[in-house]
């Protein structure tokens, strides 16, 4: 099972650079990048917050859930 970060899409559709989002949040760019990655364990709700208050979206444009399939 595999949470997907579609943070670099939602940005791109924005017309939105990562720096101008970090900085708008509050976080760095090198936490943000980590974010895009999904190399993160977790993610604030403040934070998830923020970003969909400054992207104008919801959540769910940002994460999506991928079930591994057995092979």
């Amino acid at each position: 099972m595999a949470i997907i970060v579609a943070l670099d899409v939602m940005l791109a559709k924005r017309k939105m650079r990562s720096k101008v989002l970090a900085e708008t949040i509050g976080i760095t760019e090198a936490n943000l990048s980590l974010l895009k990655s999904g190399k993160v364990k977790g993610v604030r709700f403040e934070t998830l917050n923020a970003i969909c208050d400054t992207l104008d979206c919801q959540p769910g444009d940002l994460l999506e859930f991928k079930k591994d399939v057995a092979g």
